[in-house]
């Protein structure tokens, strides 16, 4: 599909709300109205001050949408309006707005995004409170928190941003009157903003980050590289973590990478611990995630259980330059403890490490042991309970036998090794540890069948043997979950592995899409749905359940989901569940992308599901990668093949042309000139004079009639248009009509037809059979000696009549045969007429009877000659007609 032109965005920045954002961007679109733009306010929110309100006037505006939350109804952009209307340019107040429920996407700077996709030039405002990596930073300076907020890519990607610039003391004397918030209660919210030192420090800030957007600007136009290019380029390394406080750490490693211009990488090590963490630790860390991706950063993922080990060994070979921690005053459990920071320190000693400090507790915890296992398990039960009995009864017998207590501790050990390996939870754990405990004082102790002790040293021998207990156990859980996290790995990159190779063997494109289809169900055990781009639009949905199951697909495939899948392959992004656009859909869609070319439209069906894991994502995304490479090879190759026919297709066009010019001359100029004579000299000539130039004329007049009769007939056939008469015709009637149209030169000649059977019947368009048997038996005149030998010959072979043109003539050599066949090829013969042939006679012969189901060979004619064969189906003979 070809892409528009994007439209270009211009921001009007300010660093307070007041400071004249509004009637910045209004008086700019009100001179560009007045050079003939053509201007629309798509959305403006006076705020009831009647300077802004008169600046509108003049300016098309576009009806708002109205929305509700259920308590409070809302005025929002309407965006489909605005790409209906589709002005050159279009005014958006509030960029970093949050659209309400319902809306396509959930952030106003998404909707000038598309808007800026179809080609439409837009205005925007936002306050630099409002950019998401200065968000600690006005935190800092305002002590509030400001929720609405863009990404920095947003700011990056403007072609224009103004400052707009007031005193703060101005400011202050507006606010104060009640000029900008005419609303009380609205003046009240925003009264702790409205202070010297807080204008003052917000001013600065904001006038620091339009030098540096006008720096990135000039570098851009310029095309020159902010650092040296001879210098390597910064690499600033951010762990992540579940922990709120862990959105300070990302938006300050994304100022750094910005200040250095260097790469942004968000490293996260899964634990064994990870498939433990609540709900909420794993939704905290979701949007830490996400909030890294829009802030620039690439996603990495290794796995270990030394977390600054494999912090420390990414570093390494990674190349990283600069990390940045946080560290905490909480000394618990957490990716940003104290002791994992100052551990990383002493592991690569020589890298620059920033600690950011914050005073939040981190909520990095995993979920309560009631909550691993919420439905009991019958089976680990009765396996639990067996092997305490197993335990008991091999002890009692130990004891029959003489053993000491210490040789039955470790039977009861053993079994909660076993017991640790072969139940799920660690519930089951703790209950055989305990259990094994009592059941062990209960049975071996004295007093025997009492849960009291008297040897004074036994309840330090029940502590050591329920600490070893729990420690096996433990252990045991912990190598089994890190075999299968291990074993998890191993099998997602294996399906990564065999999609590669499985998309180098596919042939086609609905090969591609099966093997990358089958290859997702298989990763991420969900339904996929493609759709591919067919004439530059969406083709109907190929869906590939997890599970062979009969189901009802109306939701997955429905009107409103489709339409989630042609705004993702015009607009080249995602969308559907999960993502801020198109939230609703039970769907999350992916465009099978090859640079700006969209070659399909991936849908995984989400339902309810949680959002996708990190390492399931990345993988995702690889495999999508993987298969727009075979969709965009498989796209070259249909295009190389449409320019080799155009390639082909021109030089048969050049070759004709060619062929035409020089050939038609001779006969044409004999024609002329023949004629000449007669017309001015016709009454000197002898008869025998004016016989010989009448043969030549009609000679030459029959040669061009012949050529152009093959040319039609070839064009017919290349065409498609060549309509077959077939009818069951009598060979030997055939092979008579032909020979009355042969070169007038076969009386030089000695033709003979010897046919097997008088009656041999084939099934033919006998018009052009005989044309087939003219130019055989013509070649076979022209490129022998007068008074060779020619003989027609048909034959019956089971269900096909052979025909032969044989002849006794100098014959052809075997590298020529192969070529023989091919349009435009002439062998090296010369004619006595010093005429060369366009080579069309025998592909021409070729071709009439492929079309009628056989075939044309030619071989060597034994002692000397040549013989040219071809087959038509036979006809049966009916003797009563």
């Amino acid at each position: 599909m070809a892409a528009k032109k994007p439209g270009k965005l211009k921001i009007f920045i300010g660093y307070a709300p007041g400071v004249g954002k509004t009637c910045a961007m209004l008086n700019a679109a009100q001179e560009k109205q007045k050079a003939g733009v053509d201007v629309v306010a798509g959305y403006i929110d006076p705020h009831g001050r009647p300077d802004t309100a008169a600046l509108l006037k003049g300016l098309e505006m576009l009806p708002h949408t109205r929305n509700s939350n259920g308590e409070n109804a809302f005025n929002e952009f309407d965006l489909d309006h605005a790409l209906q209307r589709s002005p050159e340019l279009i005014l958006v107040d509030d960029l970093a707005h949050a659209n309400t429920a319902g809306f396509r996407h959930k952030k106003r700077y998404q909707d000038v995004e598309e808007l800026i996709r179809a080609g439409i030039d837009v205005y925007a405002t936002i306050d630099v409170q409002q950019i998401e990596s200065l968000a600690d930073i006005v935190s800092t300076i305002t002590e509030g928190n400001v929720q609405e907020r863009i990404p920095d890519s947003v700011l990056d990607r403007a072609d224009q941003v103004e400052l707009v610039d007031i005193d703060p003391d101005a400011l202050i004397d507006r606010w104060r009157s009640g000029k900008l918030y005419p609303n009380q209660e609205t003046q009240r919210v925003y009264a702790y903003l409205f202070t010297r030192e807080k204008l003052s420090g917000l001013r600065e800030l904001a006038l620091d980050k339009i030098a540096d957007q006008v720096k990135r600007m000039a570098v851009q136009i310029s095309g020159q590289v902010a650092s040296n290019e001879n210098t390597v380029k910064e690499h600033i390394l951010v762990c992540l973590s579940s922990a709120p406080s862990n959105k300070k750490v990302i938006r300050t490693a994304a100022r750094l990478a910005e200040v250095f211009h260097g790469h942004f990488t968000a490293l996260f090590v899964e634990t064994t611990e990870y498939q433990q963490l609540t709900t909420k630790n794993k939704a905290g860390l979701r949007e830490n995630l996400r909030l890294a991706e829009q802030l620039g950063a690439e996603i990495a993922t290794v796995y270990g259980e030394d977390v600054p080990g494999q912090i420390a060994e990414y570093v390494n070979t990674s190349r990283v330059s600069k990390i940045v921690l946080g560290r905490s005053p909480n000394k618990r459990r957490g990716l940003s403890k104290s002791t994992v920071v100052d551990k990383l320190i002493s592991l690569v000693p020589n890298i620059e490490t920033y600690i950011i400090p914050y005073n939040e507790s981190t909520v990095y915890r995993r979920m309560p042991l009631y909550l691993k296992s919420p439905m009991l398990s019958l089976a680990d039960i009765v396996k639990t309970a067996s092997f305490l009995i197993i335990c008991t009864l091999a002890g009692l017998w130990f004891k029959s036998l003489g053993f000491r207590e210490e040789n039955i501790i470790t039977v009861y050990i053993l079994g909660v090794l076993f017991n640790a390996m072969v139940t799920k939870g660690r519930l089951y754990n703790v209950v055989s540890s305990i259990m094994s405990v009592l059941i062990f004082n209960y049975f071996f102790t004295e007093p025997y069948y009492s849960l009291q002790a008297y040897d004074s040293g036994y309840p330090v021998t029940f502590l050591i043997m329920l600490s070893a207990s729990f420690i096996i156990s433990t252990l045991t859980m912990r190598v089994r979950e890190q075999a299968h996290q291990s074993a998890q790995k191993a099998y997602r990159t294996e399906v990564l592995l065999e999609t590669s190779r499985k998309l180098q063997q596919a042939k086609n494109l609905p090969a591609i899409i099966e093997a990358t289809a089958r290859q997702l169900v298989k990763l991420l055990d969900k339904t996929i749905i493609f759709y591919t781009v067919q004439q530059e639009a969406l083709s109907e949905p190929q869906i590939y359940f997890k599970h062979e199951l009969a189901v009802d697909t109306q939701a997955y495939t429905g009107e409103s989901e489709h339409a989630v899948a042609e705004w993702v392959y015009k607009n080249n992004k995602r969308a559907g569940a999960t993502t801020d656009t198109f939230s609703i859909a039970n769907c999350l869609y992916h465009a099978v992308r090859g640079g700006d070319s969209v070659f399909a439209v991936a849908a995984i069906v989400m339902d309810q599901e949680e959002p996708l894991e990190i390492f399931e994502k990345s993988l995702m995304i690889a495999m999508l990668d993987e298969c727009a490479l075979a969709l965009e090879k498989e796209h070259l190759n249909e295009k190389q093949k449409e320019i080799s026919i155009q390639i082909q297709q021109e030089q048969l066009r050049a070759n004709l042309l060619r062929g035409i010019s020089h050939d038609l001359r001779t006969p044409l100029t004999s024609v002329s000139g023949n004629a000449d004579i007669l017309i001015g000299n016709s009454e000197v000539l002898s008869e025998e004079q004016k016989m010989r130039l009448y043969k030549d004329i009609y000679d030459d007049s029959m040669w061009l009639i012949h050529l152009v009769e093959n040319l039609l007939s070839i064009t017919r056939i290349e065409n498609g248009t060549l309509n077959l008469n077939l009818q069951a015709e009598l060979v030997e009637e055939v092979i008579s009509e032909a020979l009355l149209h042969v070169n007038r030169d076969s009386e030089n000649h000695i033709i003979d037809t010897v046919l097997d059977e008088e009656l041999l019947m084939a099934r033919m368009d006998s018009g052009l059979i005989v044309q087939v048997l003219i130019n055989l038996v013509d070649n076979a005149i022209k490129y022998t000696q007068c008074g060779s030998h020619i003989i027609l010959s048909a034959r019956r072979d089971k269900q096909m009549i052979i025909l032969e043109i044989s002849d006794d003539g100098p014959g052809i050599a075997e590298e020529v045969k192969a070529k023989l066949f091919d349009m435009f090829y002439t062998a090296n013969n010369v004619r006595g007429d010093g005429r060369r042939g366009l080579g069309l006679g025998l592909a021409l012969c070729k071709s009439i009877v492929n079309a009628h189901g056989g075939t044309i060979g030619v071989r060597d004619h034994f002692p000397k000659g040549t013989i040219f064969y071809f087959t038509l189906q036979a006809e049966a003979v009916s003797v009563y007609e």
